[in-house]
Parts: C-alpha cells; structure tokens; sequence
C-alpha cells in the first residue's frame, strides 16, 4: 500500500487555489488538495488549477480522486489539462476518480472535447471512473466518507457544498451559494469549515456576503472557519476581517 504523508487521525489541507472567477488579486481557481491516511484527493479543480500544482510541486500521481463541488470553469475547468497532463508528462497509470453532482461524466467529456478535440474518447495509460454524488446521500470514495448537500448557485447541475470525513476528522467546504441554512449541517463540528464569501458588504446573487458571515458565525458549530473565492472588495484589506482567510500555498493540518 502507498505511504501517505498524514498519520491516521490527520488531515492536511493545500490551498492550491483560493481565487475567484476572475483571479481577484492574482490569486489562482479554486482547487485544494486534502490528504488523509487513507487517500489525497483534490477538491474541485479551477481552470488555472494545473499551473498551481506546478508551483507547488504537488505530484499528480498521488491524487487518488477529484471530487467537485460544482461545474462551473473556474471550479472544474482544469480538468481537461490535468487530465492530457496526467497522460503525456506525468505518465500516470493507476486509475483516477472523478467525482461531482450528477451529469460529471458528460460535463467533463464535452469540455475536454471542446478544448481538446479528441481528448475525451482518446485511449489513456490509466482508467478514469467517473462517480456521481446524489445531494442528501452519503457516499464513500477511496475510504473517505463523502456527504454532499444542494445549495444556491445556478451551475447547468445541482451545486453542492461538502463535508468530507475520515479517522474522526471532519473537513468542510461551503462551495459557491448565496445564503443558506444548508451551511450549518455541512459545517457542523467539523474541525475546519471553508467558506466562499465572494463580497463584502453588499449581497449579490449565488454568493456569500461578508455581513451575513459575520452575523451567522456564532450559529456556526466548526470548530475552525476560513474563507476562500473572495473578490476584489475582500482582498482590499484582509487585516479588517473577523475570520481566517485562506491563501494560495498555505498548508493547514488538523
């Protein structure tokens, strides 16, 4: 069996991409990398994904799965280079899961196939098994405990927040949504809790306004909360804010 970094009863989290959409204040597309004892996994994989592992030299062949949050570019759209990248330079031969909301299989076929026309039927060196997460039903992939809930962001398939869970030790990502008290049972004692807050002092729709955070945070159970996809507003003085933020690079273990 392969060594993993973690010891059981650890997490550890690589926030490879912490941006927005639009790469507010340089910072890449969301994707982080979770490693426990018993897999590493990424956690959605943005467009810009791909250059960002490279910076952080994380190796593609120890990524066991890719579970998605929602389909949107800056959320799955690295995929078709991970994937040609996997193939041709990283010569990966050990199968790869991807996982997402139901539809991930045609989502990602046809975005490979239009960036790469003929990526999506080529023959590979490794398997990809494609695994669909049902809001509302518990699932395990590669020994992790895998709870998925609908939230409020139109993305052509149900938007998901996620709770991930193994050796006692729960993560928790909110995913992209306007408010909802979904947040609360994703969230709920987990020992970190990411949260996107795209705004700051205005809400817009399908997205988390700082205010809201800091009105709803005492209802929050996690035990740690970080927040991640800010927009410009959020970046302009970090130092002012009332709770964590992730950054690209930065590495927590819990």
């Amino acid at each position: 069996m392969r060594a993993h970094v973690v010891s059981k009863g650890e997490m550890r989290i690589t926030f490879i991409g912490t941006g927005d959409a639009f790469g507010s204040g340089g910072r890449f597309n969301t994707c982080f990398q979770l490693e426990t004892s018993a897999a590493t996994v990424l956690i959605d994989c943005g467009a810009s994904s791909l250059i960002a592992m490279n910076r952080l030299n994380i190796d593609r062949n120890r990524i066991d799965a890719i579970i998605l949050s929602h389909l949107h570019g800056d959320h799955f759209g690295g995929l078709p280079f991970l994937l040609l990248e996997c193939q041709f330079i990283s010569q990966r031969s050990r199968p790869l899961i991807i996982a997402g909301p139901p539809g991930v299989e045609a989502r990602v076929m046809a975005l490979a196939e239009a960036m790469f026309p003929g990526s999506s039927t080529a023959k590979r060196s490794f398997a990809v098994d494609y695994v669909e997460i049902e809001p509302g039903s518990p699932c395990t992939i590669c020994g992790i405990a895998v709870e998925s809930r609908a939230v409020i962001h139109p993305s052509g398939a149900p938007a998901t927040a996620l709770r991930l869970e193994c050796d006692g030790k729960v993560f928790a990502y909110s995913g992209d949504t306007e408010w909802t008290d979904v947040l609360f049972e994703i969230a709920r004692d987990a020992d970190l809790f990411v949260c996107e807050c795209y705004a700051r002092d205005r809400e817009i729709p399908y997205h988390l306004c700082y205010g809201t955070l800091v009105e709803r945070r005492a209802e929050f159970t996690a035990r740690r909360m970080m927040l991640t996809h800010m927009g410009r507003e959020m970046l302009a003085d970090l130092s002012q804010i009332a709770f964590e933020a992730a950054e690209d690079g930065r590495v927590v273990s819990f």
